[in-house]
């Protein structure tokens, strides 16, 4: 039997702390990955010319043909990662890399041998948001990518028989601004509709959801009496997992619209749900499911039956917090609003109250 070998660049990956993560949090860490794939890894290893070739739950077995293409990929993985992970509180996912260029068994799409056994080995030495690599990565790297090594010397990896010197990549964390000031909230109700998650991990399924969260922005925007962030200003949280409060502060907004799209066969079900975003409270939240027949118009039904939702939900959460509000502390949107609720009481002392100056 003929045995095929190729020389490669081996890039192994996991999770650090998955059965942590899973036990916490099950059904969100794997939705959290499956996004992390579709959104940063996928794209990247396609980028420098990587391939798949197999998953093992949480981690990543992948062949590059250069040194450099399989480091490059590192790196940006990395760096995205830690851009994702930067400021969020919750569902941190992390990962550890570990590359060597290694003679390599091909066995049909599998590869096998040496150089995957001391790739995993490595990865299991990185540290989490780390990259550690062998001698042979480094050597060829070193003059080709401006990247700093820390020389971990030889080391003994796990049935490995041979000691392994071993390099820690540095990887640049990213620059995190100082808060922003909270940007002033408009005269009248305010509100941003933020990128709808793709649950179903397939890539066409991201231009439907970005396609009615633009359906959307653009219906509201049509109600005189909202103010709406224009979509290039919601998408920069695309991708990002994200704190209400914050989204509030930066954007000037009172009102957040959040939502996901799964797909599963011929079967779309869409979610949106509406929460006043200073106390956390959710206000409004719907599930929609339907066939995949005509993907336009699900998308227009899907919008404008959550827009009529929308607005009566905003006027009643309006109202009541005008209520709470002393008549001298309102100003003329809440005089509105408390005007048109006297006034649709249907009394003559409600009337009166109405026409009375606050």
């Amino acid at each position: 039997m003929t045995v095929t070998r190729r020389l490669a660049a081996i890039l192994a990956a996991d999770v650090a702390g998955y059965s942590r993560l899973i036990g916490e949090d099950e059904q969100g860490t794997l939705n959290r990955l499956k996004a992390i794939r579709v959104e940063l890894i996928d794209p990247k290893i396609a980028q420098h010319h990587g391939r798949i070739v197999k998953t093992t739950g949480d981690g990543l077995l992948i062949e590059f043909g250069s040194v450099v293409d399989a480091a490059h990929c590192a790196i940006e993985w990395q760096g995205g990662m830690a851009e994702r992970n930067a400021g969020s509180s919750d569902g941190r996912i992390e990962f550890r890399i570990g590359i060597h260029q290694g003679d390599i068994v091909v066995d049909g799409d599998d590869i096998l041998g040496d150089g995957v056994n001391v790739a995993a080995r490595l990865e299991g030495f990185a540290e989490p948001g780390g990259i550690c690599v062998s001698a042979r990565v480094q050597e060829d790297a070193a003059g080709r990518l401006d990247l700093t090594f820390d020389d971990l010397g030889e080391q003994n990896l796990k049935n490995i028989a041979r000691p392994i010197r071993v390099y820690r990549v540095r990887v640049a964390s990213p620059s995190i601004s100082p808060p922003q000031a909270a940007l002033p909230l408009p005269d009248k109700p305010s509100i941003a509709v933020l990128p709808f998650q793709n649950m179903s991990g397939d890539p066409e399924q991201e231009y439907f959801a970005d396609g009615m969260v633009e359906e959307i922005i653009t219906a509201l925007s049509k109600i005189r009496w909202f103010f709406v962030i224009a979509r290039n200003s919601s998408f920069t949280y695309k991708g990002r997992a994200v704190d209400m409060k914050q989204v509030a502060r930066e954007l000037g907004v009172r009102y957040v619209l959040e939502g996901s799209v799964r797909k599963g066969g011929n079967r779309l079900r869409i979610t949106a749900q509406l929460v006043e975003a200073e106390t956390g409270n959710h206000l409004w939240a719907e599930r929609y499911d339907r066939d995949v027949s005509d993907i336009f118009a699900v998308q227009d039904e899907i919008t404008e039956r959550v827009v009529a939702a929308i607005e009566p939900e905003l006027y009643a959460a309006e109202n009541i917090r005008s209520q709470r509000k002393l008549p001298e502390s309102l100003d003329a949107w809440e005089c509105v609003i408390r005007a048109l609720s006297a006034i649709g009481q249907g009394t003559h002392e409600a009337t009166v109250d109405a026409d009375a100056p606050s």
